[in-house]
């Protein structure tokens, strides 16, 4: 995508939070049942405006759940919701006008085309009808389906579709991205555009909400994260200041032009190691820790080649957690 489409699909606009501000998104103490099962049982989250923030959590942990009571389509059995300080409850048509819904599953009428899908979401949500065409085309040509724009629904791969629903997501210009799995589907160019197109929403001061299992994709975009398991928050925090001291202890992966001495000399000085392909995992103590072994190394003669961590800081996180092991 160029940044000139880009920019005038997505303008940056002065954003001004709503009556029970400050804006973004906040939780606290939402619960939510279906029946005996608790989905949500007590989650507090704040996704501040112009950052992303990942929503990370197993299959089951209420990640989706959450997502549907922020779009207003779930009411919470208790607990407060704002977005950019409207209740989806009590404000309902206010929060929905101020926020981008893309769910996991693109949901449509087969028989529109992609142009039809957003032209009808441009009138409900209603856009000025002379700005309507304006509009559709830009977002047709951010998310790059311009080429199928009279085509219908029906005969688009899920990787379009999925593009189809980011566009229809954008079609009013929303303060507040809810995105579940925006990524599924898409293909290694379309994923890279979505990661750059998320970041400059971002940058441009809307709120963008992430879920994902996919944690390195998440990593390379978010600025935030909050940790969702069995319906609870249990880990909140900034990706590098914060997360990046969960579990500072982690592996690292060692490579060296001689295999057989880095493995002797770790032996030797009764370090702790795996192998792993061409290399060895080591568990260290953060950066300072790396450091010291590659001092230590190079003083011993050992021929390094690389050190880096095994996994990145999402990933540490989430496994440094014992909540899913109880």
């Amino acid at each position: 995508m160029t940044s000139d489409v880009a920019a005038s699909a997505v303008p940056a606009q002065p954003r001004s939070p709503g009556p029970g501000g400050p804006d973004g998104i906040r939780t606290a103490g939402v619960v939510r049942s279906f029946g005996a099962v608790r989905a949500l049982d007590g989650v507090d989250l704040h996704a501040r405006a112009g950052r992303v923030t990942a929503l990370v959590g197993p299959n089951g942990s209420g990640k989706t759940t959450l997502l549907l009571v922020l779009a207003g389509l779930l009411a919470p059995d208790a607990g407060t919701v704002s977005i950019d300080g409207y209740d989806p409850v009590t404000d309902g048509p206010a929060a929905r006008a101020r926020t981008g819904w893309m769910p996991d599953t693109f949901g449509t009428w087969d028989s529109l085309t992609a142009r039809e899908v957003l032209r009808t979401f441009a009138a409900a949500y209603r856009l000025p009808a002379a700005s309507v065409g304006a509009r559709v085309d830009e977002l047709l040509a951010l998310v790059h389906l311009s080429e199928y724009a009279d085509r219908p629904a029906a005969v688009l791969s899920r990787g379009q579709k999925q593009r189809l629903g980011l566009a229809r997501a954008l079609v009013h210009d929303p303060a507040v991205l809810l995105l579940d799995e925006p990524a599924s589907g898409l293909d290694p160019r379309s994923r890279v555009d979505l990661r750059e197109l998320l970041r400059r929403l971002a940058d441009d001061g809307r709120t963008v909400l992430v879920s994902s299992h996919v944690l390195s994709e998440l990593e390379e975009m978010a600025d935030d994260a909050v940790f969702l398991s069995r319906g609870r928050t249990v880990l909140t925090g900034d990706t590098d200041a914060t997360l990046g001291t969960a579990g500072s202890r982690r592996p690292w992966r060692v490579r060296a032009l001689d295999a057989e001495a880095l493995q002797g000399w770790l032996t030797s000085v009764h370090a702790a190691w795996r192998p792993d392909d061409d290399g060895v995992l080591i568990d260290v103590d953060g950066d300072e820790g790396a450091a010291r072994l590659v001092r230590d190394a190079v003083a011993a003669g050992v021929p390094l080649v690389s050190i880096a961590p095994a996994g990145g800081v999402l990933e540490q996180a989430y496994l440094a957690l014992d909540e899913e092991r109880r």
